[in-house]
């Protein structure tokens, strides 16, 4: 592409696209994923009671993407385990991140500073993990787009598609966190990595792999650094999706995105009923005024014993009159 010759980044996307992950990268994505593991509600109380399932619950968050692309393509689960280098350099992770005496390893690593690069990395990680699940889907199924962006997508944001069945390893039966129904910025972001290299893979995306590898990578270290570092989890495509949203799901005319018209379409059945009750004795009362059937009403406190009081003192001149007969 000559807008990349001419700014000098031809020879920096070769370099990125020839980067080995192996170890540090590695490394980072590992330390990020058990950190996340660690921050989850219970995760700590778990690791004490049960580090198997603790360790069992750190290996989904760190081969999550590979082990549910394998079951998509029919291949054994397992096989993601069966590097022992780096099934071993996770685990020494986990162990230093949850039994680290001081909890010296989590609170440096959760410093801003070193998780800033270590997110940073762990976003490198994640161009590779789709760009080689789109590569592996497009060796078995050569003209199938759905298929590639479905295996680069589980490749990459594995570890949250399968959140539910992480959180049931450590006894956790949430089906309302199921990532389909809101997805999180990082399963959004990767699911538009997927669809971009299935086109470049197909052709229907005139870019080069490796030209498309160092935008997509920039993209997502510099949007992550500038959440982290702002602390918001605003996704930059929200306007985007909103529009999208209101114009093609809410069933309304297809200017009201534009316009922000949007009607209710849910009406309060209990404020319904309410002001259905209030008219109908409303009407009632309305009607007994009409037709002359006025309902005795109560006296009030006060009047009560005033009467009480009146009755009282007539019974006594009463009876004072008729002594003085």
């Amino acid at each position: 592409m000559d807008l990349f010759e001419v700014l000098h980044l031809d020879e920096l996307s070769h370099g990125l696209a020839n980067l080995s992950m192996f170890p540090y990268f590695d490394m980072a994505h590992y330390m990020v994923s058990v950190m996340a593991l660690r921050e989850q509600p219970g995760a700590l109380d778990v690791s004490r009671v049960s580090p198997i399932a603790c360790w069992f619950s750190s290996m989904l968050f760190c081969f999550g993407g590979a082990v549910l692309s394998a079951i998509m393509l029919a291949e054994p689960a397992v096989a993601p385990l069966s590097n022992s280098t780096s099934v071993l350099l996770a685990s020494v992770i986990w162990y230093l991140v949850f039994y680290c005496p001081m909890d010296l390893v989590y609170c440096t690593a959760a410093l801003l500073p070193l998780r800033l690069v270590l997110s940073g990395m762990k976003e490198v990680t994640r161009t590779w993990k789709v760009l080689g699940g789109v590569t592996q889907a497009h060796s078995k199924y050569n003209d199938s787009l759905l298929v590639m962006i479905a295996i680069g997508w589980a490749r990459g944001a594995g570890g949250g598609l399968i959140s539910n069945f992480e959180q049931l390893v450590r006894g956790v039966w949430k089906p309302e966190t199921n990532e389909l129904l809101k997805m999180s910025y990082p399963t959004k972001i990767t699911l538009i990595g997927a669809v971009l290299f299935s086109l470049q893979q197909t052709h229907y995306l005139p870019l080069q792999k490796h030209h498309l590898m160092l935008l997509y990578t920039v993209f997502t270290v510099v949007n992550k650094s500038r959440m982290m570092l702002t602390g918001s989890s605003t996704s930059p495509f929200a306007v985007i999706e909103s529009a999208v949203y209101k114009t093609l799901f809410t069933g309304y005319s297809p200017y009201s995105a534009l316009t922000g018209e949007v009607n209710n379409p849910c009406i309060d059945n209990g404020a319904t009923n309410t002001t259905t009750s209030t008219a109908d004795k409303r009407r009632e009362s309305s009607e007994n005024g009409e037709a002359g059937q006025h309902s005795p009403v109560p006296p009030v406190k006060g009047q009560s014993e005033s009467l009480k009081a009146k009755d009282e003192s007539g019974n006594t001149e009463t009876a004072s009159c008729k002594k003085t007969d």
